[in-house]
């Protein structure tokens, strides 16, 4: 039981950041431009989150308590997220890039920046920033004592071993996301601004200036989920979000833009993720052990899973109808 309290708990650690850049995703092609820089702007989130962690874990700005300077580096990452989708806004919306370059080349750009930047401040070679150990959600946090010589249960193991401050924002996010989307004029105009922006700007909508708001949507998300992922992974940040920005785009087609089923894509893809995560743990899975460098199998499976349901749920999927072309107010 208490095995299965961890699947549970990792796969919800791990969902989060897909579900969090992948919402961002969809605010930005929601709105008619395609964010190929969720890599980037995750690791740029990520990189300004855990610089201003281990700021305040040697003291910076006084004994701050640990949930509130969690709570400060989450607004860090998401205002640097902001500040580096601004990039790609200004390219594609303003000048008319290709969006697909645009974003390629900031994905590029942020991990030779986030090296550069670190070896700066910390020492050349010194790539990885530490994350301190005391941003866990922990049960002296909500002020409950934890019984004295007592092994952990599976209710203590489900919501206490792996909950972080971003597991709860993720899921207020989400239901902000759901209300802005759909019950909002300013969703419907977003909506609108990625079908038919000649309709939109026709009754009156500024399509530049709603595409320019999704993008910076999605960077503040997406910011967001690259400390979250950094805190997922627990080993520190070292200049790379692992693909995850990728898969969360992976996510978000799979979700078909909505983010009701995104969030479902996203508890699906951590779940394979986590079960390769703990493959050495689980009795019934193969053990490959005639097979060189078996325990890489598995750590595959995320990956190899996306690409299936990609194959056959393509299809299916519906994207923005103006996704990816440049709105010029003089065509119509």
């Amino acid at each position: 039981m208490i095995i299965l309290a961890d699947i549970i708990a990792a796969t919800v650690l791990f969902a989060v950041p897909l579900l969090l850049v992948a919402l961002g995703g969809m605010f930005s092609e929601r709105s008619g431009v395609i964010n190929i820089a969720l890599e980037g702007t995750m690791i740029i989130g990520a990189l300004f989150g855990c610089l201003f962690l281990n700021f305040a874990d040697q003291g910076g700005w006084g004994k701050l308590h640990p949930q509130l300077a969690m709570l400060a580096a989450v607004a860090v990452a998401a205002a640097s997220g902001i500040v580096y989708s601004l990039l790609l806004a200004v390219a594609s919306v303003s000048l008319k890039a290709d969006q697909t370059i645009g974003g390629t080349a900031l994905n590029m750009l942020a991990p030779a920046f986030a090296i550069v930047l670190t070896w700066a401040i910390q020492g050349q070679g010194k790539t990885t920033i530490y994350i301190p150990n005391w941003i866990r959600i922990t049960k002296a946090t909500l002020g409950m004592a934890a019984a004295a010589g007592r092994e952990k249960g599976f209710w203590e193991t489900l919501f206490f071993k792996s909950m972080f401050l971003t597991t709860p924002i993720a899921f207020l996010l989400l239901a902000a996301a759901i209300v802005v989307m759909y019950k909002t004029r300013f969703g419907l105009r977003l909506r609108s601004c990625g079908e038919h922006p000649q309709a939109a700007d026709a009754v009156g909508i500024n399509v530049y200036k709603m595409r320019y708001s999704g993008v910076l949507i999605s960077g503040f998300l997406a910011g967001i989920g690259g400390i979250a992922f950094t805190i997922a992974a627990g080993s520190g940040f070292q200049s790379t979000v692992a693909g995850y920005g990728f898969l969360a785009l992976a996510v978000m087609i799979f979700g078909n833009w909505k983010p009701w089923r995104i969030l479902g894509a996203a508890v699906f893809f951590a779940f394979f993720k986590v079960i390769g995560a703990y493959s050495g743990s689980l009795a019934f899975l193969p053990d490959f052990k005639g097979v060189g460098s078996s325990q890489y199998i598995y750590q595959m499976l995320p990956y190899i899973v996306t690409m299936i349901v990609l194959i056959f749920s393509s299809k299916k999927s519906r994207a923005p109808k103006a996704e990816g072309i440049p709105y010029d107010k003089g065509k119509r």
